[in-house]
């Protein structure tokens, strides 16, 4: 029997040859007139199936020590883990607008008392929300309640995000000249007063699942916020409690016109206020520049 090398081409149905599976497969080499016989041992199907296997079996084996290696995002094997800003799977740093794509009326401007649809607020909650009186709050110096982590990234505003340190990110807020600090690493919070915007612990973690979850397109930002300073769900009123947590997941994505895109969920989970979770949306496009940066005092007027 001849044996070939290069590429070769099977002979259309036409050809007056053996073209039965029991039969040996004829084909054409395309590198000359030359025509020969494969062995019946070259079954196409089942060459094919057994190459499927054979690549599958060798991704595997390399795949799975590579990610051991990895240390699960870590550095080198038995070294400890990259800081969060190398290992970062996106760029977050940047001036970034809101786009109020929904609930127009009751993000854009103060609803009146009493407006709270859609917030799985109790008894207890409802009472307190239909007492609200903007003057207290003024009075009180208490016009940042409305401006707190639970609702201030579904305000109209600009964001500045940069890295305080390598394990630290850092982000500015103009709508109440609020900031907010996202911890990494083995962070712990430093306790005492609460804060509007509490302590916030985060991680880049696993958000669906994909053919290779050890990719960096695999993971975002999840941020875990406690010791909140009590204040507002909704800036007229409705209220949550010193217990309440939120667990905030940020995706960034690019659209084919280059324009980036930030995703912002919120879940707001408290055992006082609230009978259920309060699930919260919000979009930010990313700028080019510091264009319409105007940080401003809180307010209960807007």
């Amino acid at each position: 029997m001849k044996k070939y090398s290069g590429m070769w081409r099977r002979q259309k149905s036409g050809d007056s040859l053996p073209v039965s599976r029991r039969e040996p497969v004829c084909y054409q080499h395309t590198g000359g007139a030359e025509t020969g016989w494969l062995s019946p041992l070259f079954e196409p199907r089942r060459f094919y199936h057994r190459l499927v296997a054979v690549l599958l079996t060798a991704l595997f084996a390399a795949v799975v020590p590579a990610q051991g290696q990895r240390g699960g995002r870590g550095g080198e094997k038995g070294g400890p883990p990259p800081p969060a800003q190398a290992d970062a799977p996106f760029d977050l740093t940047g001036y970034w607008v809101s786009v109020i794509t929904q609930n127009w009326r009751l993000r854009m401007v103060v609803p009146a008392r009493g407006d709270y649809i859609g917030i799985p607020l109790n008894e207890a909650s409802k009472k307190i929300a239909d007492a609200w009186d903007p003057a207290k709050d003024e009075a009180a110096g208490n016009q940042c309640k409305g401006y707190n982590a639970a609702i201030i990234m579904t305000q109209p505003e600009r964001l500045h995000v940069t890295w305080q340190d390598p394990n630290t990110l850092r982000m500015e807020i103009d709508a109440g000249t609020q900031t907010r600090l996202f911890h990494f690493g083995d962070w712990k919070p430093p306790g005492g007063a609460a804060t509007w915007q509490g302590d916030s612990a985060a991680t880049w973690s696993a958000r669906r699942q994909l053919a290779n979850p050890s990719s960096p397109k695999a993971r975002g930002l999840k941020v875990v916020t406690t010791n909140l300073r009590p204040g507002y769900l909704r800036k007229n009123g409705v209220p949550y409690s010193a217990n309440a947590k939120l667990t905030e997941y940020f995706d960034v994505f690019q659209e084919p016109n280059n324009e980036t895109w930030m995703i912002v969920t919120t879940v707001v989970e408290d055992p006082v206020y609230l009978d259920n979770p309060l699930i919260l949306n919000a979009q930010f496009k990313k700028q080019a520049d510091a264009s319409g940066w105007d940080p401003t005092p809180c307010s209960t007027k807007w």
